[in-house]
C-alpha cells in the first residue's frame, strides 16, 4: 500500500494498519506530522515549530511493516497502478491512499498570495511571525528615524476559525505582551480588522456560539466587519465591502482548495477539487484507492463531512478496517463519521465550543478554552510535545511573555516605504517626549 501524505489521515492509516501482513510506504513532501490546529500559535509566537511537529520517521519508527520516503508525487497511473514521484521514481501499489490535504484558495487571485500569506504549513507560521513582528520593529526604527510611523493595522481576511485565532492572537500580542517592550511607539494603538463576507464570522457554528465569539473579538479591540467581499489585495491596503482598509499586515484566512493530486486519479471532483467518494471512501470504480482527509468528498445525512482534523483521523483508522475486511474475504465496512465537536480560540483565556461528545453542550469564554486546551493537549502526538506546549502556556499565561518571538529573513513588509506616509495614514504615533 502506498499512502501519500503524513497529515493527520495519512499518519493514522499508517499506524491502524500496524502488524498487519500489508507492506506500506508513507510519501510526503516534508519529513514531518504537523498538528495543523495549534499552527497560528506559531504563527503568533507562542510556540515553537518543534512543539508542533514530530519526524514521520519518528512517529511510525516501531511499526516494521512501513517505510517512509520524503518525496512529491507528481502523477498516478491508474491503469498500470503506480505513482509517479518528482525524481521519476514510480512506486508500484496494490492498494493507493490518497491524504495529501488543502492549501490556501485565493478565489482566482494568486497574486494575492505573495501579499497576504496564509496558514497551512510550517513555512507559512514562520513567514506570518516574521511580518507581524516586524511592524513593531520598523514602526520603533521609523519613529527614531523620522519622527512618526505608520497606523499599525493588521487585516485578517475571512471569519472562519483560522481567522478568528489569528486576530484574537494579534490583538493580544500588541494588547497584553508587547505593551512594555517597546520606547517609542505604543503597540495597544494598534488595530486589527477582521474581514468576512459572510454574514457572520464562524459561519459553521451555531448561531449563538458565532454571536459569542464576535463578541469576544470585540472586547478584544478586533475590529469585525462582515458582509464584506474583499475586491483587492495590494501592499499596504485592502478593498472590500466598498472601503479601502490600510494594512501593514495582511492575513488569508478565507479559504481552502484541494491538493491538486486529487484530479490527477480522473475522477469526479467537487467546486474545490475535492474527490467524491462513496461510503467506503472510493471514488467511483476505483476501488483500490481510497481518499481521505480533506481531499475527500464525503456525505454523511446529506450533508458534506469537513475538512477538519476529526474526520481525517476516523478515516484514516477506518481504512484498517476496511483492508482488514479485503484480506477476509468480507465486505468492507462503510465509513461513518462520529463528530465529538468543534472549538476555537479567541485570545487569551476565551474560546466556543460546540460540544456533541460525552455530552452536548454549547460552551464560550473559559469553560471552552480549558476544554480547548485539554483536548489539544490530548492529542498532540508524543510525551515531549506534550509537555512542552503545556509548559510554554503556562509560561505565557503567568508571565505575559511569549518565547518565540525570533524574526529571521527579510527586513521589509510590502508596502512599508512605497505606499504608506504621514499622509496617507491616521493615528499616526508621534516620538515620545
Amino acid at each position: 500500500m502506498v499512502i501519500v501524505g503524513g497529515g493527520f489521515a495519512g499518519i493514522h492509516a499508517a499506524k491502524s494498519l500496524a502488524g498487519m501482513p500489508v507492506e506500506v510506504t508513507v510519501v510526503d513532501r516534508s519529513n514531518h506530522h504537523l498538528f495543523q490546529p495549534l499552527l497560528y500559535q506559531v504563527a503568533l509566537a507562542v510556540l515553537s515549530p518543534a512543539d508542533i511537529a514530530q519526524p514521520i520517521r519518528s512517529i511510525l519508527r516501531k511499526q516494521k511493516n512501513v517505510e517512509v520516503l520524503m518525496e512529491e508525487v507528481t502523477g498516478i497511473d491508474t491503469t498500470a497502478r503506480r505513482v509517479v514521484l518528482r525524481s521519476g521514481t514510480q512506486l508500484p501499489y496494490d492498494y493507493l491512499a490518497l491524504a495529501a490535504g488543502a492549501t490556501h484558495s485565493y478565489f482566482g487571485n494568486d497574486r494575492w498570495a505573495e501579499l497576504a500569506p496564509g496558514l497551512k504549513t510550517v513555512e507559512n507560521a514562520l513567514e506570518i511571525r516574521r511580518r507581524v513582528l516586524l511592524a513593531f520593529e520598523l514602526a520603533e526604527r521609523q519613529v527614531v528615524e523620522r519622527g512618526w510611523h505608520p497606523a499599525l493595522n493588521f487585516v485578517v481576511i475571512g471569519g472562519g476559525p483560522t481567522g478568528v485565532e489569528l486576530a484574537g492572537a494579534i490583538s493580544d500580542i500588541a494588547q497584553l505582551y508587547m505593551r512594555h517592550d517597546f520606547r517609542n511607539i505604543d503597540p495597544t494603538k494598534s488595530r486589527v480588522m477582521l474581514l468576512d463576507g459572510g454574514p457572520r464570522v464562524l459561519a459553521a457554528y451555531p448561531a449563538d456560539l458565532s454571536a459569542k465569539a464576535e463578541a469576544t473579538l470585540k472586547r478584544l479591540g478586533v475590529e469585525v466587519h462582515t458582509n464584506s467581499h474583499v475586491t483587492g489585495v495590494g501592499p499596504g491596503w485592502v478593498e472590500a465591502g466598498g472601503r479601502k482598509f490600510e494594512s501593514v499586515v495582511t492575513l488569508w484566512a478565507a479559504g481552502v482548495q484541494a491538493s491538486p493530486l486529487g484530479k490527477m486519479l480522473g475522477a469526479p471532483v467537487d467546486h474545490r477539487g475535492c474527490v467524491k467518494v462513496d461510503a467506503t471512501l472510493n471514488p467511483a470504480g476505483m476501488p483500490e484507492v481510497f481518499v481521505l482527509g480533506d481531499l475527500a468528498h464525503f456525505e454523511q445525512d446529506g450533508h458534506q463531512v469537513p475538512g477538519v482534523a476529526q474526520p481525517a483521523m476516523q478515516m484514516g483508522d477506518h481504512l484498517a478496517r476496511m483492508i482488514a475486511a479485503d484480506l477476509a474475504h468480507r465486505p468492507r465496512p462503510a465509513f461513518r463519521y462520529f463528530d465529538k465537536g468543534d472549538m476555537a480560540t479567541i485570545g487569551r483565556m476565551s474560546a466556543v465550543a460546540k460540544v456533541e461528545w460525552p455530552f452536548k453542550a454549547h460552551l464560550s469564554g473559559l469553560p471552552a478554552w480549558v476544554t480547548w486546551l485539554t483536548v489539544h493537549i490530548f492529542f498532540l502526538i508524543g510525551f515531549r510535545s506534550r509537555v512542552s506546549v503545556f509548559a510554554a502556556w503556562i509560561w505565557t499565561y503567568f508571565t505575559f511573555t511569549r518565547g518565540a518571538r525570533l524574526i529571521t529573513g527579510d527586513k521589509q513588509l510590502p508596502g512599508w516605504d512605497d505606499h504608506l506616509s504621514p499622509e496617507s495614514t491616521t493615528n499616526n504615533a508621534k516620538a515620545a517626549d
